[in-house]
């Protein structure tokens, strides 16, 4: 269970219903998420974060599949299984498929890896990177 537990819509004040309203309508939904409703018990750190994701993961120069498979990739890397489940559900809304999604893991498994073997020898950057 969330540590304060959720703070439903029609619990909240002013300040959040604006931003639930907003999530909602911005993603073309009837509900808001679990994460929303957790972190909403600070309305500025909701409203932070809400701003925040609206932008990073708007289409620029990065199309939104391409920010939902990054995002899945570093939620994979830091265990949050909550973010994995959210973020590969609203990557196959944009299109992500299964072999799509094998070859991102293998990548994330191989960096990872390779990252570690990178620290523990203490690798120094060759030149020609720099």
């Amino acid at each position: 269970m969330s540590t304060l537990g959720f703070l439903e819509y029609e619990n909240a004040g002013a300040e959040v219903r604006a931003i639930y309203d907003d999530i909602m309508a911005t993603r073309k939904t009837d509900r808001v998420s679990n994460f929303w409703k957790a972190i909403a018990h600070d309305p500025p750190t909701l409203k932070q974060t809400w701003e925040a994701t609206k932008q990073i993961m708007a289409a620029g120069a990065l199309d939104p599949l391409t920010k939902e498979l990054i995002y899945i990739a570093i939620s994979a890397s830091n265990l949050c299984e909550y973010c994995i489940a959210t973020h590969t559900a609203n990557a196959r809304k944009k299109g992500m498929t299964d072999a799509m999604f094998k070859e991102m893991m293998a990548v994330v498994g191989l960096a990872n890896a390779n990252n570690r073997l990178v620290a523990g020898y203490r690798v120094e950057v060759d030149e020609q990177f720099k």
